[in-house]
């Protein structure tokens, strides 16, 4: 069962993805031949006006192909022949939608187990942020020009730029009832115990209701932001030679997580469980929107590259030749995907 309903999870994001691009398609006058979840031969499909509604055998992956998106098309209802802006839209629509539903996944996530903050309840003795002056009480709210909203911020760049000189800003209440805004630079020290760069500070772990409305709605775009930037900090961390291709997963690995997850947290009630698929999805999420907006061929992103383009010169760039480089894009990506897939086997079994 949690198999299928990490299937199940994974299926409705991808679905969410490319509802965005269907929808804004639809909005702007523009024709869907197909609107179909998975990949490979169609499983089920149904015929509602020009849109084929497909379930296809290959649970990963999904599409919404569009008149004229490839290819030259004099129907004025066509891909190619809609404003450049237009286009835009539609193609960001999909990474939008991803982060749209990270967004209400947590606020349901923050409104249940509260918020995170970044205040430091204590200082260790002997590492930089005592020599620095940062207090116990204080907020760090910057790191190296990056905005701290929680201690897992701070923790995570920590982790991820562990060579890095840390220009830290904080804030300081006064007995007076003033805030004071300090900053820093410290160097991190290796700790021997727990193998990793440390800049001694202990921050106050507990999560706290959010304080209206407005507060629950922050807290949800600083969680969101967190995600993204921690899929973002993951390539920081491959092209640095910090993680290696076995620590990359694909669907099937992703599935494997979902399902090993599930069953580590079912002991604790339906409850656990679903707050901890929440969180998953978020993650989820903010990695399909974040990796489909980097500017790479046959990505969003790279036919955004393109239409950022001919906005700019006021002209498409040769069908041809863009066709070619998102083929080349897509012969690559359907590479790495199946080295991925062959990785997540060879650690599954």
């Amino acid at each position: 069962m949690s198999l299928l309903l990490a299937v199940l999870i994974l299926g409705l994001i991808i679905l969410f993805h490319e509802f965005g691009h269907f929808l804004l398609a639809k909005l702007c006058g523009i024709g869907v031949l197909e609107f179909s979840l998975g990949m490979g031969p169609r499983l089920v499909s149904v015929q509602r006006g020009e849109t084929r509604y497909s379930i296809k055998a290959l649970p990963f992956g999904g599409s919404c192909m569009m008149l004229g998106e490839d290819e030259e098309d004099k129907d004025p209802r066509a891909f190619n022949n809609k404003p450049v802006l237009s286009r835009i839209l539609v193609v960001a629509a999909g990474p939008v939608f991803n982060f749209l539903l990270a967004f209400v996944l947590a606020m349901i996530l923050v409104g249940a187990t509260g918020r995170a903050t970044a205040r430091v309840m204590d200082v260790q003795e002997g590492y930089p942020a005592q020599a620095a002056g940062i207090q116990p009480g204080d907020v760090i709210t910057r790191v190296n020009g990056r905005s701290v909203h929680s201690y897992q911020d701070f923790s995570f760049y920590l982790l991820t730029h562990p060579d890095r000189e840390l220009s830290v800003v904080w804030k300081r209440q006064g007995e007076d009832g003033r805030t004071q805004t300090l900053k820093a630079d410290l160097v991190p020290v290796y700790s021997q115990e727990s193998g990793q760069y440390l800049a001694g500070v202990v921050f106050d772990a507990r999560l706290y209701p959010a304080e209206g409305i407005l507060d629950l709605a922050a807290s949800s775009v600083y969680e969101v932001q967190f995600w993204i930037r921690y899929v973002l900090d993951s390539f920081y961390m491959m092209f640095h030679g910090m993680v290696s291709v076995d620590d990359v997963s694909g669907p099937l690995g992703i599935v494997t997580t979902i399902d090993s997850t599930v069953e580590e947290a079912s002991p604790y009630g339906l409850w656990a469980v679903l707050l901890m698929l929440i969180n998953f999805s978020i993650l989820l999420n903010a990695n399909l929107g974040a990796v489909n907006l980097l500017p790479l061929p046959a990505l969003d992103g790279g036919r955004l590259v393109f239409l950022l383009i001919e906005l700019i010169r006021g002209k498409p760039i040769d069908k041809e030749k863009e066709g070619m480089v998102h083929m080349a894009g897509m012969l690559f990506l359907l590479a790495l995907m199946v080295l991925i897939l062959f990785n997540d086997l060879r650690k599954l079994f």
